[in-house]
């Protein structure tokens, strides 16, 4: 390309992340860009020099302003360097600078884009040297000029990046906490979700989940006008053509923007239950110059409290095992949308997630949903007003004498008062229950136990018994059943069980925890009765446990593993013992108590691991010679080279860790874990695989290499016969 002058028109590719191609087409025609063509990941379109630095100084949300030099049919290597000798490459790289290329895509012939980076370096090689010129070097960590070729569809888009470097970043964060948003990312949402508002004379913006506080700073930042460009303070590159004087322009109104722009009379404000996160988050808002706009404290969702109700709650919860395991995700999932109610009446709120399906948990309806990417995993961003228009769900703890769960309705005491017909036919269900499964489980000396799963489908609950206390949860009704015989049917389900749980094992309402959702009518406004529960004892055989049936969705002990449980104490006198996506660690407390000489228990939560900790402190068990490790178990396998006799694998169906390049899909993933897993086992040891997923199917392939048996029928007790999908276990040797 020869020089041009700035107003010359040239064509230019805009990258941006998967899923805002829209916004930032939007964003460019505000820059004054008329001729726009979408992509994936970019948009095509006609500019000026001037143009793209305005890009390159005010756009929030594009990666890289690419100038295009060259585009053309490819299939093979020969059209590749033929493309790219049609360059003149002198004109862009004087002698004595530095190139470094990047590629992407590919042809049929073309199916490594380290080889078509190399193919295009040949080629630009090739045309100094025929020339008699010095070859340019190539550096990878900061190149003169960046190349990016691109072949989709068997076609070559080549050209530079103006900038040199990526343009989400802003240089604020220059170190950051758990599972980071882009900073390009966070602006798209805060677009989606109309921030900032001027139509608010003293705005708010709200994170109660800010982690290292990316999107309150990307909020201020838009709303005070800063342009990207100047929190980055960027620089282009070497490139000769470059015309400083317009740059210089869009310096100066970038500036003036700024100041302008510093009237606003709005604020944010940040919470984190990570200490460390606050701190980041604190360092972070200073260098991007907002530190006085932003008040950060630390706290947890559950307790946060707010002066006044915000403009806008928005906020990115973390995602299964990525900060915690799946059971506290949807507890902390239940504990945000209790916030949203307790805290943001009347506020709109924004709530990003990779996992839509848990939105249902926050209990508020949204009004719109935008599919989007966070990095390369599919993700939502789900908009919706806090008012009694949307609210529709809580999640409460059982009703006693004197406090009742839906608001309105007089306390009733549910062990005296007469059943209607439906309700005493769930409670004779439950008293055969317990003649049978009940009777049959203490003779087994088990304090824990399912009484009742579903039995009757018009009752859909499942109701386990521990000791003294008993935990009754609702599966999701079916969309045919309207949310008032839904009700009616948890209060008559309620009532037969406090009733028989009286009558028949003297355990008071106030022992019995439901777990419900409700719809709000009305003006109703919610009533929190979320409490962080009551830790007590259990006993399974020699061991003991703790658990909680109020404060998180899973109790702390799976009751449908107890076979297994006993299987590993009753065959651990001597081994060395291995518990991946342990939980709790009860099957390590059976193992250790069995005479295992050592045990390594390995979860990503530090919240269940602290819990296991407790487990041992009751059980006496030493932790120097059984150690928990808080690791993702996929990358402790990678790196243990340990030998263990028996491995007790019991991953979740889903879950990506804090490497986000781990994103653990268990039936696409499962033979590779089990073969990790057999590579520590010696030629007599054993592999317990266990999973909850109903609809898996164990690879064919295992067989061939293992030898492999299916023990899920030995691995479920009688009060689990009703359900013998909840679980599947097989035993696998060499």
């Amino acid at each position: 390309m020869p020089s041009a002058p700035v107003s010359t028109t040239l064509a230019f590719f805009i990258t941006c992340s998967k899923g805002i191609e829209s916004l930032l087409e939007g964003e460019l025609r505000v820059f004054g860009i008329a001729q726009i063509k979408p992509s994936v990941a970019g948009v095509y379109c006609s500019a000026t020099l001037e143009s793209a630095y305005r890009i390159i100084m005010f756009s929030r949300l594009c990666n890289r302003v690419i100038l295009l030099l060259a585009e053309g049919p490819v299939v093979s290597a020969d059209d590749l360097y033929a493309s790219a000798q049609v360059v003149d490459w002198q004109d862009h790289l004087p002698v004595g600078q530095t190139l470094s290329i990047s590629a992407s895509g590919g042809t049929e012939q073309l199916v490594h884009t380290q080889f078509i980076a190399q193919k295009i370096k040949d080629a630009i090689v090739d045309q100094y040297r025929a020339l008699g010129l010095p070859r340019p070097d190539v550096n990878r960590d900061a190149p003169d000029l960046l190349i990016h070729a691109v072949i989709k569809k068997d076609r070559l888009s080549l050209g530079i990046d103006l900038a040199g470097a990526s343009l989400h970043r802003r240089n604020y964060r220059t170190e950051q906490g758990e599972a980071p948003l882009k900073e390009t990312l966070a602006a798209a949402l805060l677009m989606r979700a109309c921030w900032p508002r001027a139509d608010v004379a003293e705005p708010v913006l709200c994170d109660p989940m800010c982690g290292s506080g990316t999107l309150l700073i990307e909020g201020l930042l838009m709303a005070l006008d800063v342009a990207p460009g100047l929190v980055r303070d960027s620089a282009l590159t070497p490139w000769p053509h470059h015309d400083p004087a317009a740059m210089a322009m869009v310096v100066s109104e970038a500036r003036e923007r700024r100041t302008r722009g510093a009237s606003w009379q709005g604020k944010a404000w940040g919470s984190d239950s990570d200490e460390r996160a606050i701190a980041i988050a604190q360092r972070n808002a200073r260098r991007a110059g907002l530190e006085s706009l932003i008040d950060f404290q630390v706290s947890s969702v559950q307790i946060l409290h707010l002066p006044a109700a915000p403009t806008l709650v928005i906020c990115n919860p973390p995602y299964a095992e990525r900060l915690g395991e799946q059971t506290e995700v949807e507890m902390l999932y239940q504990d945000l949308g209790a916030f949203l109610r307790r805290e943001a009446q009347g506020s709109e709120a924004a709530i990003f997630t990779a996992r839509p399906e848990w939105g249902k948990l926050l209990g508020i309806h949204s009004h719109k949903q935008y599919a989007l990417f966070n990095g390369a995993l599919p993700a939502k961003l789900l908009l919706m007003r806090v008012d009694a228009e949307s609210i529709y769900q809580k999640h409460v703890r059982a009703p006693t004498p004197v406090e009742h769960a839906v608001e309105g309705e007089a306390p009733q005491t549910p062990s005296t008062e007469p059943l209607d017909p439906g309700a005493q036919m769930l409670a004779n269900r439950l008293r055969k229950n317990l003649k049978s499964t009940g009777r049959w489980e203490q003779q087994q000396g088990h304090m824990c136990y399912r009484l009742y799963d579903a039995d009757m489908p018009e009752y859909s609950f499942a109701i386990d018994c521990y000791g003294s206390h008993v935990h009754m949860q609702e599966y999701k009704a079916p969309a045919t059943v309207s949310e008032e015989d839904s009700a009616q049917r948890r209060r008559q389900a309620y009532q037969a069980l406090c009733q028989v749980m009286a009558q028949e094992l003297q355990i008071p309402a106030a022992n019995i925890v439901l777990k419900v959702r409700e719809r709000q009518r009305g003006s109703e406004q919610y009533r929190p009765a979320q409490k962080a529960g009551e830790d007590f004892e259990v006993r399974e055989g020699a061991a003991r446990f703790i658990v909680n049936l109020e404060r998180y969705l899973d109790t702390g002990l799976f009751l449908d593993h107890r076979p297994i449980r006993h299987w590993i104490g009753e065959h651990a006198s001597g081994v060395r013992f291995l518990n991946l996506f342990c939980y709790t660690a009860t099957a390590t407390v059976h193992a250790a108590l069995g005479g295992a000489t050592h045990s390594t228990s390995v979860d990503m939560s530090r919240t269940y691991l602290n819990w296991a900790a407790r487990n041992f402190d009751i059980n006496g068990i030493d932790k120097r010679q059984h150690t928990l490790v808080q690791q993702d178990c996929m990358k402790f396998l990678e790196d243990c080279d340990e030998q263990f006799d028996l491995i007790f694998l019991d991953p979740p169906t889903f879950s990506n860790s804090k490497n986000t390049e781990n994103v653990l899909d268990i039936q696409r993933d499962h033979a590779s874990l089990v073969d990790q897993c057999m590579r520590l086992l010696p030629a007599d040891g054993l592999l317990i695989f266990s999973n909850n997923l109903r609809r898996f199917r164990l690879d064919d392939a295992l067989g061939e290499r293992y030898r492999v048996q299916d023990c899920t029928p030995a691995s479920l007790d009688k009060d689990f016969e009703r359900n013998s999908r909840i679980h599947q276990t097989w035993f696998i040797r060499h």
